[in-house]
């Protein structure tokens, strides 16, 4: 397998680092054979070459078989026409990255103030109330006068019925329930047709429970109650933000793994961001990169029918409950291991086990 490995910006380099260990102990002790393909984007690559992607890397991603992206600092890439381009959102679009898939769960020694949980936020990636990737040419605000703005928001019928079908699936391997979240009861066109997609799929899957939810009312079930959850499927911007709630619920945003995935392509990201007020301090959390790297491997073993990549993916997600439960982790859930120190009880853990 092959894999463009892109360290990104602020913690990035120094969480990207600790993954590759990961990787590269997980290949040896797996026979996976990984080659990892080592590039620039974002602030490095627009220093060094004027934009923070290019063609030639798009390239390279493209005939890999996975990439695996550190965080970027966005907000500070305004400009297109400047080179300043989103990398994550110009890889999601140019690889039809459609599916992110966001697991959240509790884990054993880390206290939870709502209880025990595990579920997954199936996240449509491709359109929506997102700007950036919503039309063909241009951005989806307009500035109509200087006091008027204008989102707009892209529902598609093929982008509903494919990310349901993901949600479907993959409750299957699963508790089998799936619970679609909307705002129905104001965008009763867009959602309506968002929700009434879903249930069409849903009959191909008839083992699997259904229901709905409106996302505000979500927000206080997931708080309340997150064990009743299973997988829950729902529009771009819903699902950004639910996604970062349940991390949070189970005890730090920096547990959150994320895969972006697509049909031939697909890309493991940590769902924070590139933290740069922390950056070179050795403090980071390296976990939310670790396991996505983890999701990684496990979507390639199932794309090519090759149980050794699932293997690894389960071992890497078992090593890191044991390092949580034996805080062998950062400070911010509960240990007192800098970044690089965490990374190397975590490959050792890895090799011994």
């Amino acid at each position: 397998m092959k894999i463009v490995v892109l360290p990104g910006d602020g913690i990035g380099p120094e969480t990207m680092a600790v993954t590759v260990d990961v990787l590269e102990a997980v290949s040896s002790r797996f026979d996976l054979g990984l080659e990892l393909i080592h590039d620039d984007a974002g602030l490095a690559s627009l220093r060094q070459h004027g934009a923070t992607v290019t063609p030639a890397l798009l390239e390279k991603v493209r005939a890999a078989d996975g990439l695996m992206l550190g965080p970027m600092s966005t907000f500070e890439m305004k400009d297109e026409s400047k080179g300043e381009i989103n990398p994550s959102k110009f890889f999601r679009k140019q690889l039809d990255l459609f599916a992110n898939i966001r697991p959240s769960r509790t884990y054993p020694g880390l206290p939870s103030k709502v209880g025990d949980f595990d579920l997954v936020v199936v996240r449509e990636n491709t359109e929506g109330f997102y700007a950036d990737r919503n039309m063909e040419q241009g951005n989806g605000e307009i500035l109509v006068t200087k006091d008027v703005a204008i989102s707009l928001r892209r529902i598609t019928r093929h982008c509903c019925e494919r990310i349901a079908r993901s949600a479907f699936a993959l409750a299957q391997t699963r508790s089998k329930r799936v619970s679609i979240v909307h705002k129905a009861n104001v965008l009763k066109i867009a959602d309506g047709m968002f929700i009434d997609i879903c249930h069409e799929v849903g009959k191909q899957y008839p083992e699997v429970k259904v229901d709905d939810y409106i996302v505000d009312a979500m927000m206080a079930h997931v708080v309340r109650a997150p064990k009743k959850f299973d997988v829950i499927v729902t529009t771009n911007m819903f699902g950004d933000i639910l996604s970062d709630l349940t991390a949070e619920l189970s005890g730090s945003l920096g547990l959150g793994g994320s895969l972006n995935a697509g049909v031939e392509h697909a890309m493991g990201q940590a769902s924070h961001g590139s933290a740069p007020d922390i950056a070179g301090r050795d403090i980071a959390n390296p976990f939310s990169l670790i396991l996505s790297a983890a999701m990684l491997l496990g979507w390639y073993g199932l794309r090519e029918g090759n149980p050794a990549f699932l293997r690894a993916q389960e071992a890497i997600e078992r090593a890191g409950a044991e390092a949580l439960a034996a805080r062998e982790v950062t400070r911010d859930v509960g240990g007192s291991l800098g970044t690089r120190d965490t990374g190397k009880t975590f490959v050792s853990r890895l090799l011994r086990a």
